[in-house]
């Protein structure tokens, strides 16, 4: 791992609460779908307990030409400085780390389970398949409260008509609290909402990240279906 002078370029709106973040890629730099970098506020105006470090999961495919990540916004001396800090200000990034990649068995389909934010490394993962057409199919379940609250679900699902092999099933769980109308899945990431769009579960490569409560429900989800630890790779993303 190596730390890199990086610049913020832009910031942006992408839900509600939910903004994202794109910072020069310093030469050289390279990752693969799915891993993440630890970010570093250079010389920030303001700073508190939980410091200058947080550890994001790259949310833009390897050939883009920025790193873009994407947070909730909560109400930390971090965030407020990642929020209002002039375009152009410096950060240090270290990294790319973790192993959070697509396998490579292009005839065993990826299943994607996301909660909230979790969608990062997907997101990722998903520009970087149908760009390159890797040939994988991938089927992306992403639960949020409501479409307002679901971070890059309109880019999602226009996705779909560029690669066959890719399909998305969003699931909302309080539907009835969206100013918008929603006719897609309700409800929780279950059992019963897999068995409606897959078929033959075990054999299946299944990938989750979201908050920590949902990452164990999904691996005791599948763990009682019979997948084994080797079908399971996640990650948990903390409140911060």
């Amino acid at each position: 791992m190596t730390v890199l002078e990086s610049r913020l370029m832009q910031r942006e709106s992408v839900a509600e609460g939910t903004m994202a973040f794109y910072f020069s890629k310093p030469a050289g730099f390279r990752h693969e779908a799915g891993q993440s970098l630890l970010l570093t506020l250079v010389d920030p105006p303001e700073t508190d307990g939980e410091g200058n470090s947080r550890t994001f999961t790259i949310a833009s495919a390897p050939h883009e030409p920025e790193l873009m990540i994407a947070t909730r916004m909560r109400d930390t001396a971090f965030k407020r400085v990642l929020k209002t800090a002039p375009i152009g200000a410096a950060v240090s990034l270290d990294g790319p780390n973790g192993a959070k990649v697509l396998h490579d068995d292009v005839e065993r389909p990826a299943v994607f389970l996301a909660g909230g934010i979790g969608i990062t490394p997907f997101l990722s993962i998903v520009r970087h398949a149908v760009k390159q057409r890797t040939g994988h199919r991938i089927h992306l379940f992403y639960a949020n409260r409501r479409p307002e609250d679901a971070a890059f679900l309109s880019e999602l699902q226009e996705m779909e008509q560029l690669a066959p092999g890719y399909r998305l099933i969003a699931v909302m769980s309080q539907p009835e609290r969206s100013a918008l109308r929603w006719s897609g899945e309700t409800g929780h990431i279950r059992r019963e909402l897999l068995v409606r769009h897959l078929t033959d579960l075990k054999s299946l490569m299944y990938y989750f990240a979201g908050p920590p409560a949902m990452t164990m429900a999904m691996r005791g989800m599948l763990q009682d279906i019979g997948v084994g630890e080797q079908a399971m790779r996640y990650e948990e993303f903390y409140g911060y």
